[in-house]
């Protein structure tokens, strides 16, 4: 295990609209306010989504298993924001649930806001973690010098 401690810095409170691509606005926050590294919360309405429900066996590299959410969902969850290269990375996992069906996983590409989401992400400062190329996973992960 390695770590680092620092201290947060501002805090961004920002309401996605109905339509609104999650993923790309968080992006381009991270982009315009120069936040290398960051913890952020959601709550709200997704919909037309697809996220990773795990791996298809415990091995490495992972096969990922996919579910796609067409529908508008509740959402709830956790991510990060660290840099790969010269652009933000972003890492979420959130419950999505719809009546009474509940799903569990990462949000990957094309995601939508239904109706309102709110975002609040807390900047980290005296990090210096990065996202860079794990061979064994063959994923882009959390790396710390």
């Amino acid at each position: 295990m390695k770590y680092q401690t620092g201290e947060i810095g501002r805090v961004i409170v920002a309401k996605f609209e109905d339509g609104d691509v999650i993923l790309d606005n968080l992006i381009e926050i991270a982009k315009k306010e120069d936040i290398k590294t960051g913890v952020f919360y959601l709550v709200g309405g997704v919909k037309n989504a697809k996220i990773v429900v795990g791996p298809e066996e415990d091995v490495l590299p992972p096969t990922p298993v996919c579910r796609e959410l067409r529908d508008s969902h509740e959402m709830v969850g956790i991510g990060t924001i660290f840099w790969h290269k010269n652009e933000p990375k972003i890492h979420f996992h959130g419950a999505y649930g719809k009546h009474d069906r509940m799903k569990a996983g990462c949000l990957r590409e094309m995601a939508e806001t239904f109706i309102i989401l709110e975002g609040i992400i807390f900047e980290l400062k005296g990090i210096d973690a990065i996202r860079s190329l794990d061979p064994k996973s063959n994923m882009v992960l959390l790396d710390m010098p």
